[in-house]
């Protein structure tokens, strides 16, 4: 008697446009990395001239753009590629993903119809050379819109009220600054325009064969969506843009179903037909879910040039600076970025002039200062920061008096570390973040490598420290989000983590952190 055959066990598709490169991974039901490529633009698809994945020009240095053809190119290459790797398309239940933030694409009038009646024996570019209004077409780089900004902010009463309202100020690389730039200067192209999507709804787009909505956290970042009604501004619509709600359509949480893949990858690349389409979001949203922020009292710490702070909120508290985004994986639920200029490359500058550029002698500096480094405090600002805005070095002594240098070298060492620390604990708490019993750290970026600066943010945010392994998380997230999708109504996302294993535990916050001044 033949043996009884197993089930075909599922996998699911993450991507992620990012500024320089598409990437796409297929995990296996548990999670687990089967396939892994990418395509990077400026080297595989030479013939749309981007450096660094995008168009600048010197006479319109603040005109940032991309063309939207190139990333329905990627896709064709990255879907290949997939293939040779011997990726088995039909096992695929869902697929999700990530794009750059604040990038917009515009659909010509007719281009819906031509999505819906895709030739699956050609590629994708083929088809929809023709489908775009505008392009290329800006990104979240541009910062051309400063006006535009002003306007929004006065149509509602101010920039306070424009962060209360959408959970940030008016930002120039923001969509919604840019959509009002777009009608004012090209008003045909406006008025020739179907459809107008975030770079990450566009991809969910090309999946689906239909127009994909724009999800709840990737429409934070527009400056028109309310947070707490989860519905475009009426207001703000009003003043960016005539008959714009038509334009952007429906938004929806970004756990939805959009729908069934487009009868074209079923044809072409042998998918299912069950195969789900999840709503695809930003790739701050993404990251949180790489990055495996499940719960309320988790925050993600990115150590990197610029030291950025993903924040777990139940309530949307807003401040004037960071940002608040509808959460990616539970509908009531907030999430927070927090950005600081100054991060590798400030450590990089005091470790060249205290320890001669040897970070196994600046780590010993550190680790022998105290906790609380006598009352000693400072901030190296490199680069103008965003919170506080400001530049330079600033020391203070124990009686809070500005002084010049300090003593010793460790001193200096650690007054550097603690704080950037500490200035990124008080602006997480000027958010509403609640330093708890159940707050883990989860630790990720270059210097996420180094044990005694982590021993710091231990100790300052007296919390455990954890890393993950997890490198391109906005990617992760997306595969993450797509079997999360299919599941919403019976597990949790922190329940569908539950086949991974558990980020690695680096250090717990000293007995006396809490006390320390």
């Amino acid at each position: 008697m033949a043996a009884e055959q197993q089930p075909t066990r599922p996998t699911y598709l993450g991507l992620d446009f990012s500024t320089q490169q598409l990437k796409a991974v297929i995990v296996d039901d548990d999670l687990a990395v089967l396939h892994e490529t990418n395509v990077q633009y400026d080297n595989d698809l030479p013939e749309f001239r981007t450096y660094g994945g995008v168009l600048q020009t010197k006479a319109e240095p603040n005109v940032v753009t991309v063309p939207s053809l190139m990333w329905v190119k990627a896709l064709d290459m990255i879907m290949d590629r997939l293939r040779v790797c011997g990726v088995d398309f039909s096992r695929v239940a869902a697929v999700s993903g990530s794009a750059q933030q604040h990038g917009t694409v515009y659909w010509a009038k007719g281009a819906r119809k031509t999505l819906g009646n895709l030739d699956p024996d050609k590629f994708l570019h083929e088809q929809l050379v023709s489908v775009f209004s505008v392009t290329p077409a800006p990104i979240w780089m541009d910062s051309s819109t400063s006006l535009e900004c002003r306007q929004l902010e006065e149509a509602v009463g101010g920039p306070e009220r424009m962060a209360e309202i959408t959970g940030s100020r008016a930002y120039e690389r923001f969509s919604g600054p840019q959509i009002a730039k777009i009608y004012k200067k090209r008003p045909e192209a406006y008025e020739a325009t179907e459809r107008i999507s975030l770079v990450s709804s566009f991809a969910a787009s090309l999946f689906l064969g239909e127009y994909a909505p724009i999800d709840w956290a990737d429409g934070s970042g527009m400056n028109l969506l309310d947070l707490r009604s989860k519905d475009w501004r009426d207001e703000l619509l009003e003043a960016c843009a005539p008959g714009l709600r038509d334009k952007l359509g429906p938004s929806v949480s970004s756990s939805s179903d959009c729908g069934p893949i487009a009868k074209y990858f079923v044809e072409r690349f042998g998918f299912d037909d069950k195969c789900r389409v999840v709503a695809f979001t930003g790739d701050n949203p993404a990251s949180m879910a790489g990055l495996r922020l499940s719960r309320e009292g988790d925050l993600a710490c990115s150590l990197g040039t610029s030291d950025v702070l993903f924040l777990w909120l139940n309530e949307a508290k807003v401040v004037g600076e960071g940002h608040v985004f509808c959460n990616p994986v539970e509908d009531d639920a907030y999430m927070a970025v927090l950005c600081s200029k100054n991060g590798s490359l400030t450590r990089e500058r005091i470790r060249n002039s205290a320890a001669g550029g040897d970070w196994k002698i600046f780590n010993e500096l550190l680790d022998n200062t105290p906790r609380g480094n006598f009352g000693n405090c400072a901030l190296y600002l490199d680069r103008r920061e965003i919170a506080p805005a400001a530049v330079g070095d600033h020391r203070f002594n124990k009686a809070n008096d500005r002084v010049g240098r300090y003593s010793s070298k460790e001193v200096e060492v650690r007054a550097l570390v603690e704080g950037q620390f500490i200035g990124r604990r008080a602006y997480a708490e000027d958010f509403g973040f609640e330093l708890g019993q159940r707050t883990r750290i989860i630790a990720t970026g270059g210097a996420s490598a180094n044990k005694a600066i982590l021993q710091v943010l231990s100790d300052v945010f007296n919390a455990p420290v954890y890393v993950a392994e997890t490198p391109n998380s906005a990617m992760m997230g997306g595969a993450y989000r797509a079997k999360h999708a299919l599941s919403k109504h019976e597990l949790s996302f922190e329940d569908v983590l539950g086949s991974l294993p558990e980020p690695r535990l680096v250090c717990q916050p000293y007995d006396d952190a809490n006390s320390v001044s």
